[in-house]
């Protein structure tokens, strides 16, 4: 997708690391869909659906099928970080051993 927001920066010297900031609003689940990337997509959909949950006035009838729709992205975004992080960690450096060819 174009027009994507790149949420990563290079820090710049005697800067710390944090944490993102509060101060950004959160993107629309149309925003993120337009713009974002899937994940982003799972995070205004999860933002939105828990609004639903905790709305006093959604109807009863409603809440299984939200709480089980929130449940289900949760669990997407969770898989997404996931496989982020299995990305990030394949870049790990490992020595090398001697090599033994009895052991073949």
């Amino acid at each position: 997708m174009t027009g994507r927001r790149n949420p990563f920066r290079v820090v710049e010297s005697g800067e710390s690391v944090t944490g993102p900031s509060k101060s950004v609003k959160p993107l629309t689940v149309t925003e993120a869909a337009s713009l974002g990337s899937a994940r982003d997509v799972y995070v205004a959909m999860r933002d939105r659906i828990a609004v639903a949950v905790e709305n006093p006035n959604t109807p009863a009838r409603d809440l299984a099928a939200l709480t089980k729709r929130l449940a289900e992205t949760i669990k997407e975004i969770e898989a997404i970080d996931a496989r982020a992080d299995q990305e990030v960690g394949g870049d790990v450096e490992v020595a090398d051993g001697e090599f033994d060819a009895s052991a073949v």
